[in-house]
């Protein structure tokens, strides 16, 4: 059976007990797993798909933690490795009355940037597998080259390239590095997920639509450009698919966009998705793809935290099929 391997790293986000304070004011915090890549990995697992976890944490009681709660959500994690050399990455977070959220992290490195190209083993993919992966591993790292190798791997055995840049600017030396990074990563994927957020910063281009359309370099067969709480829109080359998103009482945005390109993800592997035909499966199935996708991103910032807020695949189904009547 096609899988998904997430690649990336894995992390204990501390959340707030309080809302609408600054970071320096929190006086007590919560743990709940996270790091985007992980996430994405759990909502896969959690709707019923195989899914790995390829990363490095550390030989330390936050690395254990994380490895209970992956297992837990159904993610295999034999190909995470551990370290003594660093510690697991931590991330402080702060949360906004509106749910929106500032992050503190800890990681100077963190065990998963110490993941090398020589751990990666290209036996592990096969054609109609996803690999998955994010910008906030592609630092200056044995990390970025553990990446290279594996979506190098991936590509030769037939799989589709899945790139999220979720952009986290305190984590990069400069702007310009993180998006000179982006930009090289960009034509090795062939799907990749910009939020209205980034788009400008990334493709340093005012117009959407042209800033959209530049992505559409090397392997890049799809774009999806997330708009929160107003959904999503699909564009492969020369279709444009919109769709709306849900609405729904947040509490917590932290894992949102995870939980939608989990869904995504989700739909390709069951659909049979690989290189070939996944312009043609997006532009049939597209507008069932895209519902459980942005009901995904939704419902899952109705908890606190990513992987501990994920739903289900009922509340996914009552929420989509609730917004049909009442939209009937």
């Amino acid at each position: 059976m096609a899988r998904l391997f997430s690649i990336g790293e894995v992390l204990v986000d501390f959340i707030p007990l309080e809302k609408g304070k600054a970071l320096k004011d929190v006086a007590s915090f919560e743990r709940a797993p996270g790091g985007a890549p992980a996430n994405v990995a759990a909502a896969v697992a959690k709707y019923g798909a195989e899914a790995s976890m390829i990363t490095k944490l550390g030989k330390d009681p936050f690395g254990d933690f994380l490895l209970d709660k992956l297992n837990e959500a159904g993610v295999h994690t034999d190909k995470i490795t551990r370290t003594s050399e660093a510690n697991t990455g931590l991330a402080f977070v702060s949360l906004r009355h509106d749910g929106e959220r500032d992050f503190s992290f800890y990681r100077n490195p963190s065990a998963d940037l110490l993941l090398t190209e020589a751990e990666i083993d290209e036996n592990w993919f096969s054609e109609g597998d996803i690999l998955h992966y994010c910008s906030v591993d592609l630092v200056e790292s044995p990390m970025k080259n553990a990446h290279i190798a594996a979506i190098q791997a991936a590509k030769s055995k037939g799989a589709l390239i899945s790139f999220d840049p979720n952009v986290r600017l305190p984590l990069w030396s400069s702007p310009e590095d993180c998006r000179n990074t982006i930009l090289q990563f960009v034509p090795k994927s062939h799907l990749v997920k910009i939020s209205d957020e980034e788009l400008t910063f990334i493709t340093g281009i005012l117009d959407e639509e042209q800033a959209i359309h530049s992505l559409f370099v090397g392997d890049v067969k799809a774009v999806l450009y997330t708009k929160g709480a107003d959904g999503a829109v699909l564009y492969t080359k020369g279709q444009q698919f919109n769709s709306t998103g849900y609405k729904v009482k947040v509490q917590d945005t932290t894992g949102a966009g995870d939980a939608f390109i989990g869904g995504f993800l989700y739909q390709l592997l069951d659909k049979k998705a690989n290189q070939l035909n996944i312009e043609s499966i997006l532009s049939k199935h597209h507008e069932g793809i895209l519902s459980f996708a942005n009901a995904s991103g939704a419902l899952t910032t109705t908890g606190k935290g990513a992987i501990s807020s994920i739903p289900d695949k009922m509340r996914i189904t009552e929420l989509m099929e609730g917004t049909r009547r009442v939209g009937s």
